[in-house]
């Protein structure tokens, strides 16, 4: 495998594919020596995201399916899901024999299979469900995305599939918590390197990449500059670092730059855009019951948070609104219907945000749609919460809050503002597979009211253009006659 000492990713050899760059060069002369010396070693590749591990993986296989096109051998690759993560390294396999003009001995088997002459490259789902028992890894064995695939599915019948002809075993992806399938792989290669000094574990991080690509490297420092370095996301997608366990949702540093030095509104300012966020709560039903959110904790309270949005400077590195806390209103113990009547009219006949936020889980459904005719299905954004929904929420929030883009009025001895920051302080943060988060307060230390109602919040202001810069200063002196 050859590698241009400092080609960008796009630059191709004479009707071929991609140059490698020399860190996916590196791993792949290690592979193919492997694979073709029957040394049948395994490999962990970690990369930051779009730094080619895939196109590491499709030009492997061609690779390997041309040295072998003349034995009837498979090449096993497995990811998460076979749509759509198997059928795009297919499809890029495919694109890599069509342009080295293989075509004529090549063929696609049951659009599960690239065929070159005898040997086969073949894609599975590594699906819990999926039934792939009967295959034989004889060229290699591929992980795709493994920090997403179960270790007992894998260990029950993918790692079996290269044991008869001693298959190289390489697993792809980049690092979420230290229970995964690849961390465990990349920490026993890391011993194995360790003991014998054969290099088995192959890294770039986001740094590596933009060596070659420095327009690469702009992107993902935007992306620091959006997420804030200690987002989960930016921590191991981009920095290739693993999280740990969870804790504390906001430490100390992330709730002072959640603090805001803006005064309190209790009436929108002419010319402004305001979002908000809308947490429902229980209401007297007659037995005193309470509804409950998803996560199985009971809140007697119904909490929106009003913010409005404040345009980015003109120089900023990340060219979206920031989000300032102006108000809450927290309804306690009454019906749903008196509740309608009064947030019906605070957000559209006072406010008159530009969209809401409304958790629709429950009890909420029927006042989110209420609270749709009312101001208009334009403004009202119903979630249904899920674990999936919740973790978005969750991530979006840490984002804006690492990032500067999110500020909480300052003091002004209303029983709200401690309320909001006793939630900030005591709530935490849970990482779950598939790169999925949950955060919350324990039942036992109180509700999450205010906690979900600013995430709504935030996540109505997404994806909301800037408003206008409103020029603000004396006006000029007029001239004299």
């Amino acid at each position: 495998m050859t590698a241009g000492a400092a080609t960008g990713q796009g630059q191709r050899a004479a009707g071929g594919p991609p140059i490698l760059r020399p860190y996916q060069a590196q791993a792949g002369r290690a592979i193919v020596d492997s694979a073709l010396n029957g040394r049948g070693l395994a490999f962990t590749v970690v990369m930051a995201r779009q730094a080619g591990k895939n196109e590491l993986s499709a030009q492997l296989e061609l690779l390997l399916l041309l040295k072998n096109a003349r034995r009837p051998l498979d090449g096993i690759k497995c990811a998460p899901t076979f749509e759509p993560q198997c059928r795009i390294s297919l499809r890029r396999l495919w694109d890599r024999v069509l342009e080295c003009g293989l075509e004529a001995i090549a063929a696609k088997d049951e659009g599960r299979a690239v065929r070159l002459g005898r040997a086969r490259q073949v894609f599975l789902s590594a699906e819990p469900s999926a039934n792939v028992v009967g295959h034989t890894a004889g060229l290699l064995l591929e992980v795709d995305e493994a920090q997403d695939v179960e270790r007992a599915k894998f260990n029950r019948e993918f790692r079996p599939m290269a044991a008869p002809a001693g298959a190289t075993t390489v697993y792809y992806g980049t690092p979420w918590d230290d229970s995964t399938l690849l961390e465990e792989a990349v920490q026993t290669n890391l011993e194995l390197e360790r003991r014998d000094g054969i290099r088995r574990h192959f890294a770039a991080d986001w740094t590596v990449v933009a060596q070659y690509n420095p327009e690469y490297g702009r992107y993902v420092e935007s992306e620091r500059a959006r997420l804030g370095e200690d987002h989960p996301l930016f921590r191991t997608q981009y920095a290739l670092r693993t999280v740990a366990g969870g804790g504390r949702l906001f430490g100390p540093g992330q709730r002072a730059q959640l603090q805001g030095a803006h005064p309190r509104q209790q009436a929108p300012a002419p010319g402004e855009t305001y979002v908000a966020g809308l947490d429902i709560g229980g209401q007297e039903m007659g037995d005193g019951s309470e509804g409950e959110r998803v996560n199985g904790s009971g809140h007697d309270a119904t909490v929106l948070t009003i913010a409005r949005l404040v345009p980015p400077a003109a120089a900023a590195l990340v060219q979206e609104p920031r989000l300032e806390v102006v108000e809450h209103v927290a309804l306690t113990g009454e019906a749903h219907e008196a509740v309608f009547a009064r947030l019906a009219d605070v957000l559209g006949s006072v406010w008159r945000v530009r969209r809401l936020a409304v958790d629709a889980t429950g009890l909420g459904e029927t006042l989110a749609r209420l609270l749709a005719r009312a101001l208009g299905g334009s403004v009202v954004q119903a979630l249904r919460f899920t674990a999936e929904l919740k973790s978005r929420l969750g991530y979006g929030l840490m984002a804006a809050v690492n990032g500067g883009r999110l500020k909480m009025y300052a003091a002004d001895g209303s029983p709200e503002y401690p309320e909001f920051w006793r939630q900030m302080e005591l709530a935490r943060l849970v990482y779950r597979p598939n790169r999925t988060i949950n955060f919350f307060v324990e039942p036992a230390q109180g509700h999450d009211d205010y906690l979900v109602s600013l995430a709504l919040c935030v996540a109505a202001g997404r994806d909301l253009p800037a408003p206008p810069r409103i020029a603000r200063g004396r006006p000029a002196a007029a001239h004299p006659d």
